[in-house]
């Protein structure tokens, strides 16, 4: 059985039907053709998914499409604004807090919620709010420094 959902994503609303067993990483990434939010594990163990619903950074693999009706979300796909990176996303690429890439959209959405709440934080605070996050290939250290530097850009 099928449910109609009315959905924000990046600003525009979106109307679509989805089975209820349908994860919002595979609504986002299957029906709407936003690639930027990865599966990486499926357990919400790793963060690779992470987007903001309601402008809280969720794990989109731990939450069903049906469950998303009425709500705003954003991806890494919405920061950038008419072709200009968002600071946060200019910061990463500045610091090269990324290698692979892969855990970098779930990161920035992570780090994103982190400066709305807390815009100047200790680098103990940076880690802590990253934690959910997994990164294999940079060891954090210039993820750090990518999150310390959109702190002074934001």
């Amino acid at each position: 059985m099928r449910h109609t959902i009315q959905v924000t994503v990046n600003g525009v609303q979106h109307e679509a039907e989805v089975e209820p067993r349908v994860l919002l990483v595979h609504f986002l990434r299957d029906n709407l053709r936003l690639t930027g939010t990865h599966v990486g594990c499926d357990t919400s163990q790793c963060g690779a998914c992470t987007v903001l619903v309601d402008g809280i950074s969720t794990k989109s693999c731990t939450m069903f499409a049906v469950q998303s009706d009425g709500r705003e979300i954003t991806t890494i796909e919405g920061l950038a604004q008419n072709g200009d990176l968002h600071p946060l996303q200019a910061a990463f690429q500045e610091e090269h807090g990324l290698q692979c890439g892969y855990c970098t959209p779930g990161v920035i959405m992570s780090t994103y919620d982190l400066l709305q709440s807390n815009p100047k934080p200790t680098e103990e605070e940076i880690r802590h709010a990253l934690e959910g996050n997994y990164c294999r290939c940079t060891g954090y250290h210039n993820i750090i420094k990518s999150v310390q530097r959109a702190a002074q850009l934001l």
